[in-house]
């Protein structure tokens, strides 16, 4: 019987999260026999081949596990993941995510209703790990239409994703955009994205550090190169590439402007200074909030003077 929808995943070094991730794919309320999954192990040093194993010998789960070596990056782990499954439908998620129960039933009913179409789910923090969150983890959410298509919850047609060639392996290692690229290469395609709230992902709540939290702040500079190569995204983003970017920059113009304007400084600074205190954080962590900001937007202009376009 060939399945009716494929989950393909990237894994490298999680371990643990992925283990997450096929307990939350064996609970979905799809029958088993009816979806497949492709995890593509991207050159582990972990016990992520071990679990794999195991996983592939339980036989609870329709998957297939392949593996690279070296590792080259998610681009090419999941090209080579969907061109490897059989079903004409290939739901994205990440190794750090837990799928609801309902994710893949929402996605085809979706699908088989609108036939063509991209769709992209919802994706909230985990709530079986808030005890984890704090300023120095990493999570994320998708609550309405993003026009980032993370993959950490994205559904293409398989007939489309062959059209265009899948991900550019251009994006190799940490390198973060090749999603991006490719959901505004599909709408440059023709394709119409929808967003599905029903299909819900749950993101992990990840503690990674202070330091690899500043770090990894920096790691952006190539997802700039998708502002020349789609220029429909400077129509949804404009000059700032993430909100946040916008109120720092008004929060600097208040630092520089003089005394007497105290009302206008006021009005442009609060709300960074909001975002500097927020309740969760607190006022002492206001100083590594703005080097995380800084150290972010530095790494956005230096992608902008790379890529020669205007972004903040």
């Amino acid at each position: 019987m060939t399945p009716r929808i494929a989950v393909v995943a990237a894994t490298h070094n999680r371990a643990f999260r992925l283990s997450l991730l096929l307990d939350a794919l064996r609970a979905q309320s799809l029958a088993h026999e009816e979806f497949e999954v492709i995890v593509i192990d991207d050159g582990s040093a972990d016990a992520t081949p071990q679990l794999l194993a195991d996983a592939e010998r339980a036989g609870d789960l329709n998957l297939r596990v392949l593996r690279r070596e070296p590792s080259r990056g998610p681009a090419t782990a999941r090209n080579l993941g969907w061109r490897a499954a059989r079903a004409p439908l290939i739901a994205f998620t990440d190794d750090d995510c837990r799928p609801a129960p309902g994710w893949l039933h929402a996605y085809l009913a979706a699908a088989d209703s609108d036939p063509g179409v991209v769709l992209q789910g919802l994706v909230l923090k985990d709530p079986e790990q808030m005890a984890a969150l704090n300023p120095f983890a990493h999570t994320f959410e998708v609550r309405g239409r993003d026009e980032g298509f993370a993959t950490a919850n994205m559904l293409y047609p398989r007939a489309l994703l062959e059209r265009l060639g899948g991900f550019d392996e251009s994006f190799i290692g940490l390198e973060a955009g090749e999603d991006t690229d490719l959901g505004w290469r599909a709408l440059e395609a023709g394709a119409r994205i929808e967003f599905l709230p029903e299909a819900l992902v749950h993101h992990g709540i990840v503690p990674v550090g202070a330091i690899a939290r500043l770090r990894s702040a920096t790691r952006w500079t190539s997802t700039v190169r998708n502002y020349p190569r789609h220029p429909g995204m400077r129509k949804v983003k404009g000059v700032f590439w993430r909100h946040n970017h916008w109120e720092l920059f008004r929060f600097l113009v208040a630092v520089a402007l003089p005394h007497w304007l105290g009302p206008l400084r006021l009005y442009l600074a609060a709300p960074y200074v909001k975002h500097l205190t927020d309740r969760r954080t607190g006022p002492l962590l206001a100083p590594y909030l703005l080097a995380v900001d800084l150290a972010e937007v530095i790494a956005i202009v230096r992608g902008g003077i790379r890529y020669r376009v205007f972004v903040l």
